[in-house]
């Protein structure tokens, strides 16, 4: 045990995680140039592209010190999102130590702090290393400043490295290998080894990767799994090196994987506890929670005769994504769907595109909501996340909202345009810190409702792309709520209801119905399209119909004669109008999406 080290590496996003993760498995593994690629513990093709690790992964790095000793690295990949933090905490909790990245021409971000305390929570060795150091924007000495002052750290224990030319890599694995102590743990203990990410193998079934903190783990052994009580029998177990490594045993400070046979991701949870079935420990490591969703939306197909397809590219999906709650779902305009929830708006996007480009399914989504919990006069609470559940307004006593604790790094001179956009969304201010001359952190309580559309996009054109955001889930709070309603050509239409709070309903059905108005073709009949609250009709927008010109052959005569076909026309259009359908396409859906500030 004394030469091995688990270590994650932590960072903002886009400050060079994959790329040193990368230097650091050419360095060990010594990768053939046709056999590597960039990123390569980033497995989807989504992860690639937009430069963010979504699923954590784990590598097992042979190194050799100066002195000629043989080690053992662990590297426990970690998710770069806020929207997978649960998924981080269980990471580091398997780690001893954590390589914590600054980008030389950045600086400290929010999210770097974020991670920072994460990180403390587990009382892990950090090593700061300064990254990116090849950069003509690199500034050293700011980058020292913001990690004495901001962080609490030691300038001088920090590295300095370039993790895209190699620079300062051996290095950084010398470090890993002095600083960074040696799991502890008794090998001859009942067996306690921490499941903290799985994966779905088409062939294989589900794969757990878990971290051993006491006893062994030997193929053929019957494990149970505390949370939930399943037993299986390990069929095979090993390390990860790019590829899987079988190996016959795993023992107390080791990182590998187990393969049981096991059907289904959701039963090997993130942050449960692996014992044995006979002679296990009697308590479950700390830590482990229920993953809840924040933000609900639902899926429905663009063809209703797609819906088999799309149930069971859902069903795909779940096998490898823990995370998606989904239920059956029906709307009188969009048919049979499904209502999903997801971990933030980035596991919303992910699951979208994922579905479109991986199953070939052509969606509609409707409005993100987030869960309120309203209050009845009869003192019953009702979990509400989806406008078509929301009770009768008569029988409410008052309602809730979550709200979070928003963290903002930005440049002084951003620093009004991000409070009025943050008091915009009915924000308070909750602190305001000088971490140097030139940089600011802000601290906000905001209803997290209020971010759901595109507050991120709104806060990177104000600041210029310079401010950087983090947040945790505060808590709920009391908030005046209404079902904001929409009626085209008098008939309700429940995909496009929303739930807001009374002071932004006006305003947000005013944008609402104009943009349907923009959106929905003209017809042989007018169409009005409204806003309503309850009975009151608080905004609306007509859509004109298209109109023959019956006057054409009308030259001349009596205004008799232009007046008789006029209104003969009228009543073939009042007749059409009671008996048309109106065809809503659907980037009118997406509408509802788009936030007032896009009026601008």
């Amino acid at each position: 045990m004394k030469n091995i080290r688990n270590f994650c590496i932590i960072a903002h996003i886009d400050h060079g995680k994959s790329t040193l993760a990368d230097r650091l498995i050419q360095k060990t593994l010594n990768v053939p140039d046709r056999e590597f690629r960039n990123q390569m513990l980033d497995t989807m093709d989504l992860e690639r592209e937009r430069g963010i690790t979504i699923k954590s992964q784990t590598v097992c790095l042979p190194y050799k010190t100066a002195s000629g000793e043989e080690m053992i690295f662990n590297l426990i990949d970690t998710p770069g999102h806020v929207d997978f933090s649960y998924e981080v905490s269980r990471s580091l909790a398997s780690c001893e130590g954590a390589l914590l990245l600054v980008d030389a021409s950045q600086g400290v971000e929010a999210q770097t702090v974020a991670n920072l305390y994460m990180a403390m929570e587990h009382d892990l060795t950090i090593i700061p290393v300064i990254n990116k150091i090849d950069l003509p924007a690199a500034d050293i000495d700011m980058c020292n400043e913001q990690i004495e002052s901001e962080l609490g750290l030691d300038p001088l224990d920090a590295l300095h490295t370039s993790a895209k030319t190699g620079v300062g890599i051996e290095e950084a694995l010398a470090a890993i290998a002095e600083r960074i102590p040696a799991p502890t743990g008794d090998p001859n203990a009942p067996l306690q080894a921490l499941i903290f990410d799985s994966l779905y193998d088409s062939y294989r079934g589900v794969i757990v990767y878990v971290r051993v903190f006491n006893g062994k783990l030997k193929v053929g052994d019957r494990i149970r799994l505390m949370s939930t009580d399943a037993c299986y029998k390990i069929e095979e177990l090993g390390v990860m090196q790019l590829k899987q490594v079988p190996r016959q045993e795993l023992s107390a400070g080791e990182v590998g994987y187990i393969i049981t046979g096991m059907k289904t991701i959701s039963e090997a949870r993130v942050g449960d506890t692996v014992t044995l079935e006979t002679g296990g420990c009697s308590e479950m490591l700390a830590g482990f929670k229920e993953v809840k969703p924040v933000v609900f939306s639902s899926i429905y197909p663009l063809s209703t005769d797609d819906f088999p397809e799309l149930a069971d590219s859902m069903e795909r999906l779940k096998l490898n994504d823990a995370s998606l709650v989904y239920t059956r779902d029906s709307s009188s305009v969009l048919g049979q769907g499904f209502r999903c929830g997801f971990l933030g708006l980035l596991h919303l996007e992910i699951t979208e595109e994922r579905l479109e480009r991986e199953y070939d399914q052509s969606i509609i989504l409707t409005a993100p909501s987030v869960e309120y919990k309203v209050y009845l006069r009869s003192g019953e609470c009702v979990e509400v996340d989806n406008p078509i559940k929301y009770p009768d307004p008569s029988n409410i006593d008052y309602a809730e909202e979550p709200y979070i604790r928003a963290s903002f790094m930005l440049p002084k001179e951003f620093v009004g345009a991000v409070i009025n956009l943050c008091i915009s969304r009915r924000g308070t201010q909750a602190g305001m810190n000088f971490i140097d001359s030139r940089r600011v952190e802000l601290v906000f309580e905001l209803p997290l409702s209020e971010i759901l559309f595109d507050f991120y996009d709104r806060l990177k054109t104000v600041s210029k792309g310079y401010a950087s955001f983090d947040y945790d889930f505060l808590e709920y709070r009391r908030t005046k709520l209404v079902k904001l309603s929409i009626l085209v050509n008098h008939e309700q239409v429940d995909a496009l209801s929303v739930l807001v709070h009374e002071d932004r309903a006006v305003e947000r059905a005013r944008i609402i119905c104009k943009r349907l108005s923009e959106t929905i073709a003209r017809h042989q009949f007018k169409i009005p399209i409204q806003g309503a609250i309850g009975g009151n009709i608080i905004a609306r927008e007509t859509v004109n119909p298209v109109r023959k010109d019956v006057l054409a052959k009308c030259y001349g005569g009596d205004i008799t004669r232009k007046r008789k076909l006029l209104e003969k026309q009228k009543a073939g259009k009042k007749r059409m109008m009671q008996i048309g359908e109106v065809e809503i396409p659907q980037k009118a859906f997406l509408a509802v999406l788009k936030n007032d500030e896009d009026e601008d």
